[in-house]
C-alpha cells in the first residue's frame, strides 16, 4: 500500500512539472514572438519553420546583446547624421546604388556610436539591433542586400525608405527591442 502511495504521488509531481515544463517552453515562444515580432518570423523561415531551432538562435542573441545599453548622441553628433542622411536621399536621384552605399555606412556608423558591435561583421551588428530596434532592422538588411544585388530602383528606394525608420529610432534614442511591441518612446515627444 505504501509503495502504491509513493508511485502515485511520484507520477503525479512528474505530470506537474511537465505541465509546467511545456507551458513555460510555449510563453518563451510567445514572448520572443513578441519582442521581435516580424524578426521572429524570418528567423523560423530562415530555420525552415523550426521554432526551437529558430527560439534557441533569438535567445541567444538576448543573452549575447540584451544587457547592451545604448550610448547617447550629443546634439551635434544628431545634427550630422541627420545631414548625412539627407545627402543621402538627395545622391538617391542621381545615383541610387551610391546612396544605398552612404545609407549602409550611415547605419553602421550610427549604430556604432550608439554602442552596438563594431567592425566588419553585418550579421553581428544586426543580430544585437534585432534584440533593441526588432521591428526596424529589417530596413537596414533590405539596405544591405539591395546595395549589393540586383535590385530595380523602385526595390532602392522602397529600401531606402525602411532603412530610414532604423535610422530615426537610433537618432531619436529610443530602445525597441526593451518595450514589448516594438515601439520606442522619445522623451518630450511621445510615440514616434
Amino acid at each position: 500500500m505504501t509503495t502504491a502511495i509513493i508511485i502515485i504521488a511520484v507520477v503525479a509531481v512528474a505530470a506537474v512539472a511537465a505541465f509546467f515544463l511545456l507551458r513555460g517552453r510555449h510563453n518563451g515562444g510567445r514572448g520572443l514572438r513578441s519582442r521581435f515580432g516580424p524578426e521572429y518570423d524570418r528567423v523560423v523561415a530562415r530555420h525552415g519553420g523550426d521554432t526551437e531551432a529558430a527560439e534557441r538562435e533569438l535567445g541567444d542573441r538576448v543573452r549575447r546583446h540584451g544587457n547592451l545599453d545604448e550610448r547617447p548622441l550629443t546634439e551635434e553628433a544628431r545634427a550630422r547624421y541627420a545631414a548625412r542622411w539627407a545627402s543621402a536621399q538627395e545622391l538617391f536621384v542621381e545615383s541610387p546604388e551610391r546612396a544605398l552605399t552612404e545609407a549602409d555606412a550611415l547605419l553602421a556608423d550610427l549604430s556604432r556610436e550608439r554602442g552596438f558591435p563594431d567592425g566588419e561583421d553585418f550579421e553581428d551588428r544586426t543580430d544585437a539591433l534585432s534584440v533593441h530596434h526588432a521591428a526596424h532592422v529589417d530596413g537596414y538588411r533590405r539596405i544591405h542586400t539591395a546595395r549589393h544585388g540586383d535590385a530595380d530602383t523602385e526595390e532602392r528606394r522602397e529600401a531606402l525608405i525602411e532603412g530610414r525608420k532604423l535610422f530615426d529610432a537610433l537618432l531619436a534614442g529610443g530602445s525597441s527591442g526593451r518595450e514589448h511591441g516594438n515601439r520606442h518612446l522619445v522623451k518630450g515627444r511621445g510615440t514616434s
